[in-house]
């Protein structure tokens, strides 16, 4: 497998950011204040956004409520709700033109796998590029009433005999995620592959889409599953299982979802993606504020967005967690960022982590090149730019935040992905 290497900006990195900023500099996009130049605004005023109703997609939720794609120009911007990821990517690939969408409230992988075929019909290609992260953390893996007396948390070995039990029995044990490959999929695969328990042996792994997982959990589908806020809280208000983590006990300050486009339209309409991302941008800074959880509660709960009470979100997003099963965390620093900790900018070694995960588990080629195909997805200098204008003082200075450690003592160096992949127990990768 090509190794790669992303401990600062790299050269194509450099490139694409000097290109950027030579036509930043012959045509002025913005004004510090934000208001557009004459004559210099962005190409269009019109896109199309798509959304999951998870609690992570409300910094498109509030750019449109709070009137920040007004603000930068964007004023016919659609974000439209997406029945699943496989919705999401169908719509992606028609596009606008073919009422489909052109960007989205996205998985991380997903524009990977998109962009190579893995997951579009025939294989055909579709070329996406990530534009800014939405948020980290605050992803849950939740279990059903019936393993109470287990008490499963971070260690899922307490799973192991009850899972073999009832495969020997004839009927394995249905654990459910969003969308093979994608984020709720790996971070369940990690968790279940730390405690010797094989996600595609030992278990049957469903899709389910985030909105029909507790229907599901209630009427017996699923055994366990892994999906984002706010459906693990609705979950133990409902009384129909707990909690056993949130992901950041995974991996602290893990990326979650991406703000992703069409790369054609991003190459079509350069200023005017640069627009989406400063509304997308001031409003992560909107939803990070603890003073706006009630409020961003409230509207993201509307029938048109979520239609989930308010009281189902808010806890989750103030830090407040009740698992479900006796445990309350009243502080939790795994709640969901937006903006802190450097939330919103797409770091390329994140994405590295994701690549070499879906390797690890058969869904890319053992030779992909990480770097290469990182450097053709991942337009981070559109972030910066479009930070730049905002006034963001916090731009960080490399697009590594380098080796990350998981739970179970594991190092993720984006450097080096071959030894990671070799000291792991479970993996498709011989």
């Amino acid at each position: 497998m090509t190794k790669t290497s992303i401990g600062g900006l790299t050269r194509r990195s450099l490139l694409k950011t000097t290109a950027s900023a030579a036509m930043i500099g012959a045509a002025k996009t913005l004004f510090p204040s934000g208001a557009f130049a004459q004559g210099a605004g962005p190409e269009t005023a019109k896109a199309v956004l798509g959304f999951i109703a998870l609690t992570d997609s409300a910094p498109l939720v509030i750019a449109k409520e709070k009137g920040f794609f007004d603000k930068y120009g964007m004023t016919e911007v659609e974000v439209v709700k997406q029945a699943s990821w496989g919705t999401t990517r169908d719509n992606l690939v028609l596009g606008s033109a073919g009422a489909g969408i052109d960007g989205a409230h996205i998985l991380t992988p997903m524009p990977y796998l998109i962009s190579t075929g893995k997951v579009t019909q025939n294989n055909q290609p579709l070329p996406m590029v990530i534009l800014a992260r939405l948020n980290l953390d605050a992803q849950g893996i939740s279990v059903g009433a019936t393993y109470a007396d287990l008490k499963v948390g971070l260690d899922a070995s307490t799973l192991k005999e009850a899972f073999a039990k009832k495969k020997a029995s004839g009927q394995a044990a249905k654990v459910a995620m969003t969308f093979p490959g994608g984020t709720h999929d790996l971070w369940l695969r990690y968790w279940l592959a730390a405690a010797g328990i094989d996600p595609d042996k030992d278990v049957e792994t469903i899709v389910v889409p985030p909105p029909q997982m507790v229907a599901n959990m209630k009427v017996g589908t699923m055994d366990c599953f892994c999906v984002g806020e706010p459906w693990n809280e609705q979950l133990v208000n409902q009384k129909i299982g707990y909690s056993a983590l949130t992901t950041g006990e995974i991996w602290a300050k893990h990326p979650e979802k991406s703000f992703a486009m069409r790369a054609d339209w991003v190459e079509k309409n350069p200023r005017a993606a640069k627009a989406l991302v400063m509304a997308v941008q001031e409003a992560a800074q909107w939803c990070d504020d603890m003073a706006n959880k009630e409020e961003l509660a409230k509207i993201v709960g509307k029938r048109s967005w979520f239609n989930v009470p308010p009281k189902d979100i808010v806890d989750r997003l103030k830090g407040e967690y009740d698992y479900g099963n006796g445990k309350v965390v009243e502080n939790s620093p795994h709640f969901m960022k937006f903006w802190r900790d450097q939330a919103s900018y797409p770091f390329q070694s994140h994405d590295a982590w994701f690549l070499t995960e879906n390797i690890r588990w058969g869904k890319l080629a053992p030779d992909t090149d990480i770097n290469g195909l990182i450097a053709k997805v991942n337009r981070e200098e559109i972030w910066r730019e479009a930070a730049k204008d905002l006034g963001v003082a916090d731009i960080p200075a490399s697009t590594s935040r380098g080796p990350e450690t998981f739970f179970d003592g594991k190092v993720f160096d984006p450097a080096n992905p071959e030894a990671y992949l070799k000291s792991l127990a479970i993996s498709r990768i011989a």
